[in-house]
């Protein structure tokens, strides 16, 4: 009965590594990958000032990737391409997906750049950062794109306030972050 008992081990042990033969074993995470989007410009100020906020919000936690850039295309073409390159169907209408219980892994949605530049005034403050939040005046449209793997976040927006020089810029921002 013992000597069943260690075939058994044996043979199932035979399996297992047959099994995984044909795998490659690396204990290296795979790599983060921004994706840029063709003819943006990155904006290296703001990019930093984001990832201050993210340190003064959580000072003991590891600042994650952030890339911020910018594009004369148009919110809908932007995320059209990121939709394609994460490899989602579309971008949904907005968040609720036709009423669907599901949020969707892109979505479009809007807001108002006064409430968002007011909202973030703490934050501001903490950064010593002196922003003129009312020049933040108008609405803006925006999409979001969910992460993927080895992909951040993906918030598309235009117009949008550059709170590093308090004014409203209409281009298409870019914010990726994990």
């Amino acid at each position: 009965m013992v000597k069943h008992k260690y075939l058994l081990l044996l043979a199932m042990l035979a399996v297992a590594v047959a099994g995984c033969k044909g795998e490659k074993k690396s204990d290296e995470p795979e790599t983060f990958q921004f994706t840029i989007y063709p003819g943006s410009r990155y904006l290296q100020q703001v990019t930093e000032a984001f990832k201050l906020a993210k340190k003064a919000a959580n000072p003991n936690a590891e600042i994650p990737p952030i890339a911020v850039y910018d594009t004369d295309a148009s919110v809908e073409t932007v995320a059209d391409f990121y939709a394609k390159a994460y490899h989602y169907d579309k971008v949904a209408p907005d968040a609720t997906n036709n009423l669907s219980a599901a949020q969707p892994p892109a979505y479009y949605r809007t807001g108002d750049l006064g409430t968002d530049a007011k909202a973030a005034e703490p934050l501001f403050k903490m950064l010593n950062l002196k922003v003129d939040t009312s020049k933040a005046v108008g609405t803006y449209k925006a999409a979001e794109v969910s992460r993927k793997q080895n992909r951040p976040q993906v918030t598309i927006q235009r117009p949008y306030f550059d709170f590093t020089t308090s004014q409203v810029v209409d281009r298409t921002i870019i914010l990726m972050a994990r």
